[in-house]
């Protein structure tokens, strides 16, 4: 007990948090947290618990032998994006948090569920409890269309869309709609071509997979039978990559329904591209030509050059039951070229309109700069703009593009730079930083209950034993409350 007092006044002495050297003595006194002693080695704080965040926690773990590494998450549950926005019929995506189960077990690593950092707890306490912050957590805004209409029952963002699907505990209520015949999508990127997919794969396909129950259910008694993929640039400037228009393709009981107008001079640019180009738009015309079977209940298309203008009410007002898109053609040519409007206009009768033109960072504290410009941390090479030892990586520091390899490379690019300004001497380690047993404390005090990932691996245990009586791999709870009381 002696060494513990004595502990906690060299603790309290070094410490510049208002009130936390009170907060960081109740801790000490309860244990403290794993993988967390006396170390007088870097301590790093990563805001969000996703890829960005656990590659930029693997990178600084392996780098810096005496780094601590504590991970806070706004939801109680881990992973982020790979969780809540891969695809449920794609399994092997999510392999990955194998990788990241491994680091957040590291012993200088803690994983907190349930903060919302901005919320329950400032970047500026973090910043006096930690010799660097980085910020990893995502993109969980929506980008707008900007058109009259968008706000009426119907109208739905992807994010949103797919999030429901995948258990986001945010998306629980969303119910859409699916009595209508024909459904439209504004965007023609990967996350574009999954909610297509998953409108029109056959039921048996996705009741083996972690999609939710309560979703599975209202996509059996679906009357959705044609999903239209628009965007506003053509053929050869489409988003998404050949393995998803292969299960577009391949997708049972569906056939393709395009415009040959659409694809016209476009065989005479094939030799012009660079391979993934070509191969990707050689499967298009393939697709465009053969059509598919003529016997298949449902179709699906792509339909180019065209740009919302307006969503149709119905008579009542109340609802969407159409898409005004104005007609394009293309100004310049390749991955430049920009879509110009011709004053032509067409309607399309629709039930369900899904917007997929993009997420965005949304500012997480007022002593974070943010750029509403870009919907990003200004930033150079992750150091983020005239604030010393703040840091980001991943949608955050770029904007939200790429695929999960990308965030890696990103991320590890971030956590390099900041080893780099440690051993530079930017950042002064020769103060001993509270980290966690500090900020834990106080987030009691405030009556914020975290969940640690020993907690976590009680939910997914309970998550795989619901899975089972379902013949799915997981069933996931829906509710944060409900979360909390399984940790």
């Amino acid at each position: 007990m002696k060494m513990m007092r004595m502990i906690n006044l060299v603790r309290g002495s070094v410490m510049k948090i208002h009130g936390l050297s009170r907060a960081s003595r109740c801790l000490a006194a309860e244990g403290g947290v794993r993988g967390l002693s006396s170390s007088s080695g870097p301590r790093v704080c990563i805001v969000g618990g996703g890829p960005a965040g656990f590659y930029t926690a693997q990178q600084l773990l392996k780098a810096r032998q005496d780094a601590a590494v504590d991970v806070y998450e706004r939801l109680p549950v881990p992973f982020g994006l790979v969780r809540f926005g891969v695809a449920p019929d794609h399994p092997e995506v999510k392999n990955v948090i194998n990788t990241f189960t491994q680091t957040a077990q590291h012993e200088r690593c803690s994983f907190h569920g349930n903060v919302n950092v901005g919320k329950d707890v400032t970047i500026d306490e973090l910043r006096q409890a930690y010799h660097a912050v980085v910020l990893s957590y995502g993109a969980e805004g929506n980008r707008s269309m900007g058109i009259s209409g968008e706000d009426l029952p119907g109208v739905f963002s992807a994010k949103d869309f797919v999030g429901w699907y995948n258990g986001l505990p945010s998306n629980k209520e969303l119910r859409p709609d699916l009595s209508c015949e024909t459904a439209v999508i504004l965007g023609q990127g990967n996350v574009a071509l999954d909610v297509a997919r998953i409108l029109l794969a056959p039921v048996e396909m996705l009741k083996e997979t972690d999609i939710t129950q309560n979703a599975l259910e209202a996509l059996a008694g679906s009357k959705v039978r044609r999903v239209l993929i628009v965007g506003r640039r053509g053929p050869l400037q489409i988003a998404c990559t050949i393995k998803e228009l292969r299960e577009m393709v391949n997708l049972p009981n569906t056939r393709a329904d395009m415009l040959p107008a659409d694809f016209e001079g476009i065989a005479e640019a094939l030799k012009d591209l660079p391979r993934p180009r070509k191969r990707l738009t050689e499967l298009m015309m393939k697709a465009a030509k053969e059509g598919g079977d003529d016997k298949a209940e449902k179709c699906w298309g792509f339909r180019f050059f065209r740009s919302p203008v307006e969503v149709i009410a119905g008579a009542d007002g109340k609802r969407a039951t159409g898409i005004r898109l104005a007609l394009n053609k293309l100004e310049g040519s390749g991955e430049s070229a920009r879509a110009e409007v011709t004053g032509q206009l067409e309607d399309v009768d629709c039930g369900l309109i899904i917007s997929s033109i993009g997420y965005k960072s949304i500012p997480i504290d007022p002593a974070v700069p943010f750029d509403p410009r870009r919907a990003i941390v200004p930033n150079e090479m992750g150091r983020v703009q005239d604030t010393a030892g703040l840091y980001c990586s991943g949608w955050v520091k770029r904007g939200p593009t790429g695929v999960i390899a990308t965030t890696m490379n990103d991320s590890f690019d971030t956590a390099r730079v900041l080893i780099q300004d440690m051993e530079a001497g930017k950042l002064d380690l020769s103060v001993n930083k509270p980290g966690a047993q500090a900020i834990t404390a106080l987030l009691q005090t405030r009556g914020v209950r975290t969940v640690l990932f020993s907690q976590w691996e009680k939910i997914t245990a309970e998550e795989e034993k619901r899975g089972k009586s379902l013949g799915k791999p997981r069933e996931k709870p829906l509710d944060v409350d409900e979360m909390l009381k399984i940790a």
